[in-house]
């Protein structure tokens, strides 16, 4: 992700708001320096490495969910076939491109932890800074906050000043709206996702399905 944002925008962070995200998470996940650097040096050809691309590969889960499937790749015919595969493989199906993306958002998500601060004083933080929505899902422990994408590092800096620990700050593409899964068609679902996230070349798999109550407890267990 560094290399590839390196390559699309550039090597100075301050001018290039994708690199600096991925760094900032690169150093959340104790990524060495050195290795950051030469991350950035293979983007912008200082030094010699496969050159990796991205795509958005977009399709159907069990029961009509629809997903969109972001990779870096260095093989793209290597990682469609894959990518297609699995997906006939547990009950989905790899589409045309657009066929999905309509049903989703590109927003900016920030999740800030319950026990850091209460709902009425966060809400006001946020929207004053400019975050469209806030959400207080009962069965999760932290507040989800919604934002325009280019004003995500705003809304996180406004936080970060006033000493709340932000988990999660990244661009994330959302649904418009949701299918609700149950039963057998849940735990084929919930699978999917699984062996999807743990292919080497998949970044990120957004779906737009919701599980009730009951069956997420199931999934808990």
């Amino acid at each position: 992700e560094i290399a590839v944002a390196a390559r699309l925008g550039g090597e100075d962070p301050a001018m290039n708001p994708r690199l600096r995200t991925a760094i900032e998470k690169a150093k959340e996940a104790n990524m060495p320096h050195d290795n950051i650097k030469r991350a950035i040096q293979k983007g912008t050809g200082e030094l010699p490495g496969a050159s990796y691309e991205e795509a958005i590969y977009e399709g159907y889960g069990p029961g009509g969910v629809a997903l969109l499937i972001e990779v870096l790749t260095d093989n793209k015919n290597r990682t469609v076939a894959e990518i297609r595969h699995l997906l006939g493989k547990h009950g989905g199906s790899l589409g045309e491109a657009g066929c999905v993306s309509w049903m989703f958002e590109k927003k900016g998500y920030i999740l800030v932890e319950k026990s850091s601060t209460d709902e009425d004083t966060l809400m006001s933080i946020v929207i004053d800074a400019g975050a469209e929505d806030m959400k207080n899902d009962p069965r999760e422990a932290h507040y989800e906050i919604i934002t325009a994408p280019e004003d995500l590092k705003k809304v996180k800096d406004v936080l970060v000043e006033q000493g709340i620990p932000v988990s999660v700050a990244e661009i994330t593409m959302l649904p418009k709206s949701c299918v609700s899964l149950d039963g057998n068609m849940a735990e084929k679902m919930i699978r999917l996702m699984e062996i999807l996230e743990d292919h080497d070349d998949v970044q990120n798999v957004y779906a737009n399905f919701d599980l009730p109550d009951e069956v997420m407890a199931n999934v808990e267990k």
